[in-house]
């Protein structure tokens, strides 16, 4: 199987079901600084120098959502962002969710 990041995101519905706990384990250490902060979301903080760089990043991170057709939280500040994914369908975790991580991990 390939890499997370080389995956695209499957379309989910809320029969899809969500990972469990061992898929969540497993996939979580391939996302290298995301952590889970429910049992229903997976959250990295990004830093930059300053609001043009976080800006920018934001912008980079709206174009992989809408290519993926799967979009994460988005909390702004002037040097950070916050990025929070979860699949709403399904109101838990799914491989779309780690799919998009690596991806943007790898904008950084």
């Amino acid at each position: 199987m390939s890499e997370l990041h080389q995956q695209p995101c499957s379309p989910v519905n809320k029969d899809s079901g969500t990972l469990n706990a061992q898929q969540i384990k497993d996939y979580l250490q391939q996302i290298t600084h995301w952590n889970i902060t429910t049992e229903q979301e997976i959250q990295r903080t990004f830093t930059f120098n300053d609001y043009d760089q976080t800006i920018a990043f934001v912008n980079t991170v709206a174009s992989i959502a809408q290519q993926e057709d799967h979009h994460p939280e988005l909390q702004v500040s002037y040097k950070n962002c916050i990025v929070t994914f979860t699949t709403h369908a399904v109101n838990g975790l799914t491989l779309n969710d780690f799919i998009c991580a690596a991806k943007i991990n790898k904008l950084r």
